[in-house]
């Protein structure tokens, strides 16, 4: 806890700081900030949010800044290692960590990791392990921000900057940052077209390259619509190649891909249908078929495997949104599809996925207002409340869907009802 005698000071500092910035007199930063010149500062030290806001925007700093520079950084961001102890030592435990899907627990390994590290190597290593505990937690904003203090080290060899990068772009893609990832990618394949990849750790960053780049196409499709087909394209070449990439893989790592070739299959059964080459009944009709080998999540193994059915089912409703007429087919689709997406975001924690599904069955439900003509809300309970929050908080884009969801919907609450 950041001592309060200590905040006051750090708080004080910023005022001087921002006085100093804008060549002001403490009374014209009083007025600015709106409050009186002799109390700017608190007398607990603890300034309200308001202040914040106003403070931040007088320095031109983000509200983040502001508050990181108060109560210091986030406590998973820290670590420290005792004499005697090593980055190895704390590497593979993150790792172990990571297959028992243990992230705030990964996250705290790899960041004494960083602090045992010995070299600028260890300390890249070590923010590659924390940025995949963010990414399984669903917090890709701190997996961005890792990703780009593991590529501010120097020296390191080329083949981990390159994997930094190829999460620094999926980190992105998940975001949103559609741009972004497509840039970061596209120099990374770039670099493999011109120079082989040779070493175990470049071939799969190669491979998770081409996935990313296929995918942000994908995501292309409805993004930038005058250029759907070209961003289809695009994404079934690239995914395509993706799956040979990682079919390709040492034996020891194909095991390892079978979830995520199976998510790039299914981004290719959307990209076929846009380019017309695949009926989208075809398509829904092949999704439905494989939801039959999971009906019981109970007895399927937490992983990227099940994920990836996840991803077939969001997939199956970007198919029937853009390409099945019928409103009724489009709807019994959308409600069979986004409810075992659900099930299986449940099961994983996947945070990616419920925005995705909270997103659909918004989409969904103004389309089914504009058939109906009937104005019936959406029905949520305390758990999607939870999850909605949760998801608004992860994704930037989303809290405008969010927002709307929790403001339209109706709330079903859970009465205990005594048997007469």
């Amino acid at each position: 806890m950041i001592d309060m005698s200590n905040k006051k000071k750090r708080l004080e500092r910023l005022v001087e700081l921002a006085q100093v910035y804008r060549n002001w007199t403490r009374r014209e930063l009083a007025d600015a900030l709106g409050r009186d010149s002799t109390k700017l500062i608190p007398v607990s030290g603890n300034p309200k949010l308001d202040f914040i806001i106003e403070l931040a925007e007088v320095l031109d700093w983000s509200v983040g800044d502001v508050s990181e520079c108060l109560w210091g950084a986030p406590k998973a961001a820290s670590g420290s290692a005792k004499p005697g102890e090593s980055f190895k030592q704390f590497d593979s435990q993150a790792k172990a960590a990571h297959a028992r899907g243990s992230f705030r627990e990964m996250i705290r390994l790899a960041c004494k990791a960083r602090a045992a590290a010995s070299n600028a190597a260890e300390r890249a290593l070590a923010c590659n392990r924390e940025l995949g505990g963010w990414d399984g937690l669903g917090r890709f904003t701190r997996s961005l921000d890792v990703a780009r203090e593991g590529l501010a080290e120097s020296p390191v060899p080329s083949d981990i900057r390159r994997m930094l990068q190829s999460n620094l772009a999926n980190a992105c893609y998940s975001l949103w940052h559609l741009t972004e990832a497509r840039t970061i990618a596209s120099d990374l394949i770039g670099h493999f077209d011109r120079s082989a990849a040779t070493s175990e750790r470049d071939l799969r960053t190669e491979a998770f390259a081409r996935y990313v780049l296929g995918s942000t196409h994908r995501r292309l499709m409805d993004a930038d619509p005058d250029g759907a087909n070209v961003h289809a394209a695009k994404a079934h070449g690239m995914l395509l190649a993706a799956v040979e990439s990682f079919t390709q893989a040492d034996p020891s790592e194909r095991a390892r891909s079978a979830g995520i070739i199976r998510t790039c299959k299914g981004g290719i059964l959307e990209a076929e249908v846009m380019l017309g080459r695949l009926d989208p009944r075809q398509a829904t009709a092949a999704v439905i078929d494989s939801m039959s080998q999971i009906i019981d999540l109970d007895n399927q193994a937490a992983g990227d495997l099940l994920e990836s059915y996840g991803w077939w089912c969001i997939f199956g409703c970007n198919i029937a949104m853009r390409h099945i007429a019928d409103e009724r087919e489009l709807h019994r689709l959308l409600a069979l599809f986004t409810n075992k997406a659900d099930e299986i975001a449940d099961r994983l924690d996947n945070w990616a996925m419920r925005e995705r599904v909270f997103s659909i069955q918004f989409d969904g439900h103004r389309r089914f207002v504009g058939w109906t003509g009937r104005d019936t809300p959406l029905t949520i309970d305390s758990d999607d409340i939870r999850m909605i929050t949760g998801t608004m908080g992860r994704f930037p884009q989303f809290r405008e869907t969010g927002w709307s969801l929790l403001e339209s919907a109706s709330v079903i609450t859970e009465d205990i009802v005594a048997a007469s």
